[in-house]
């Protein structure tokens, strides 16, 4: 559902991402995990067609995402870390903005779904600007799973949320994964999303670090006990120097 094949971004003079490979199919919750500039969130917004790659293939559905992105995009929704909501619309009219952009019939009774599981609908006539920061991010979660998206993107998604306002969004992927979509989700919450993905994808200085279930890692490093946490596993793999470097160290 999800193809990255060789991705490669460079902002004037800085590698952001390098040569990035991995794949995600449907109903796979992917964990996009790095330190901060490792790439993820230029990742992710690349897929979405907001930023060109420099070089190599992204797909979403089979579609190209520079080649066909109206097709690419209709099939994708991205929850970014701080959405830009419009300060004049209400909640209930994000929905139906949205609605209108993805062309979905029966977006009132959707809505009102989603409105419910994110717990927003005592809130659905407040304009944009009078909603905290988290319940900014649930009404940013509520319009990405109203067309029922393939593929799903969300850069870190739990940024403001309460404990409960957590759950409720852990909930809604969830949910959205075993309806079928494919999940990208990165966060820095390593706790929170720990159970939730399938899958982990650490990236280091742009490049792909470490892939595979949390216990392929770990076995993979090789130095840690066999009930480490996500959060142990992670600290481990992103204070190794990259394989690749070591590997061109020791021949040279």
């Amino acid at each position: 559902m999800i193809e990255v094949d060789q991705f490669s971004k460079v902002y004037d003079s800085q590698q952001a991402v390098d040569a990035l490979s991995f794949t995600v199919e449907s109903g796979a919750v992917l964990g996009l995990l790095g330190p901060n500039g490792a790439g993820k969130t230029t990742t992710l917004r690349a897929l979405a067609g907001i930023i060109p790659p420099t070089s190599g293939t992204l797909r979403v559905a089979g579609f190209d995402v520079v080649r066909e992105p109206i097709e690419a995009k209709k099939r994708l929704a991205l929850v970014p870390d701080d959405p830009s909501l419009f300060p004049s619309l209400t909640v209930l009219e994000h929905l139906e903005f949205i609605a209108k952009a993805y062309d979905v019939a029966d977006w009132k009774e959707r809505g009102d779904v989603w409105l419910e599981r994110l717990e927003l609908t005592e809130h659905r006539t407040k304009l944009a600007d009078e909603l905290s920061r988290g319940m900014r991010q649930k009404v940013a979660v509520a319009c990405a799973m109203l067309h029922e998206p393939e593929v799903l993107l969300l850069d870190e998604p739990l940024t403001g949320l309460d404990p409960r306002g957590i759950r409720t969004v852990y909930d809604a992927v969830d949910h959205c994964a075993k309806g079928g979509s494919a999940v990208v989700f990165s966060s820095h919450l390593l706790g929170q999303i720990e159970s939730l993905c399938t899958r982990f994808l650490i990236l280091a200085r742009g490049r792909r670090f470490f892939e595979g279930a949390k216990d392929e890692i770990r076995s993979e490093l090789g130095s840690l006990r066999d009930d480490a946490s996500l959060e142990e596993i992670f600290f481990e793999a992103t204070e190794r120097e990259p394989r690749e470097t070591a590997e061109e160290g020791e021949a040279s």
